[in-house]
């Protein structure tokens, strides 16, 4: 199916987790099997067998990594006006269908630094009715271990394992595909998240937050030296991104042969506060993609392999998980691709008016004003 491999090593357990997830996967076949470990240093994910491929639609010609066996949508309504509104009365029957919800978390769980008004209830109610809760999000400036002290922050009971970023997708990619045997670098254009997963990972890497304050001064003759034993490059959300590193980084794609160009997301926008939208991670790597004529690798969602675990270790059907994100081309589509349900909020990103306009053809199987219309 129309699958990103990439994604799989998102699915991150502690250490005990790991021989049941090897053996989940060991009955679906060779090519799936894998072992995982948490954030310790220990090997994320090896053994997973990666499909080149092209993923179409709003991500254009973007690169993902895909399995080939073929899934159909659940379902998915013909148009967004087909879609169902949650309501006390149907949101029931809706909750009662799903055993595992999979929450984004810009824009569905928080804001900026803001939680979004009833989440903690609506999070505490569904774990009293036995569903199982997963977090993934598209933005890398965090790690794992960040995303935890954040939903402590918050006065979120989250367990480590339950949660997935961009930046550990990118690393688990790297550790899959046996990049350290290269002997080779990663050059980042992007936070400390990333810096922090490869670390995990033991990719050497340089860049990143170490270049926020680098400039280039032009002068006749002057050429900027770039390392020739770069063997990707990785761009994520970066809020100090700077002529320098666009430069750097084009000259290990362009020169440097065999230099993969690695995003861990094309998100437009993004909530850096509640108050409005943020340029995303797409106009990084749209810098870069613009300087090198190259598509990016794409390391988060959507992304379905993640779906595979989750159907493989607890024996439940793709059609009892319910995606739940506040972006059309991103989560909606996670969802909709791998034979899950998807419900779209207007709290983040996404509003009615775009949602309900006649441009957009993505629909949800539901939608709703915040995630505090289950209860």
């Amino acid at each position: 199916r129309a699958a990103t491999w990439a994604i799989v090593a998102l699915c991150v357990l502690v250490v005990a987790h790991v021989d049941a997830f090897a053996g989940a996967f060991s009955a679906a076949g060779p090519a799936s099997k894998a072992a995982f470990a948490r954030g310790t240093g220990a090997g994320l994910a090896r053994g997973i067998t990666f499909r080149p491929s092209l993923r179409g639609g709003s991500n254009g010609n973007a690169k993902y990594f895909m399995s080939s066996a073929p899934i159909n949508a659940v379902g998915v309504p013909a148009s967004p006006r087909d879609s169902i509104r949650i309501t006390p009365q149907n949101a029931v029957q809706m909750i009662d269908d799903v055993d595992v919800f999979i929450f984004d978390c810009d824009g569905v769980i928080w804001r900026g630094d803001l939680l979004i008004d009833g989440v903690e209830a609506v999070l505490e109610k569904l774990r009293a009715a036995g569903k199982k809760i997963f977090f993934v999000t598209n933005n890398s400036t965090k790690s794992r271990r960040g995303y935890k002290a954040k939903f402590d922050s918050l006065g979120l009971n989250v367990n480590p394992e339950e949660i997935f970023s961009s930046s550990f997708a990118a690393a688990a990619y790297l550790e899959q595909t046996r990049f350290k045997e290269t002997g080779k670098k990663v050059y980042i254009v992007g936070e400390v998240g990333i810096q922090e997963e490869l670390d995990l990972v033991g990719v050497p890497w340089f860049g990143g937050e170490y270049d926020k304050e680098k400039t280039i001064e032009l002068k006749k003759g002057y050429a900027l030296p770039h390392a020739d034993d770069v063997g990707a490059v990785i761009v994520g959300f970066d809020r100090f991104i700077n002529y320098y590193k666009i430069q750097y980084a084009q000259l290990c794609i362009n020169e440097n042969p065999g230099c993969q160009f690695i995003a861990t997301n094309l998100d437009a926008v993004t909530h850096l506060t509640d108050a409005q939208e943020w340029a995303g991670n797409g106009a990084m790597a749209g810098a870069i993609k613009g300087c090198t004529g190259q598509e990016p690798l794409v390391v988060g969602k959507p992304s379905p392999l993640m779906i595979d675990y989750l159907a493989s270790k607890f024996g439940i059907q793709p059609s009892k998980i319910m995606m739940v994100g506040d972006r059309l081309d991103t989560d909606v589509l996670f969802g909709n691709n791998n034979g899950c349900k998807s419900l779209l909020v207007y709290s983040g990103v996404t509003t009615e008016a775009k949602y309900m306009g006649p441009d957009n053809k993505i629909a949800a199987h539901y939608y709703a004003n915040s995630i505090a219309d289950f209860f």
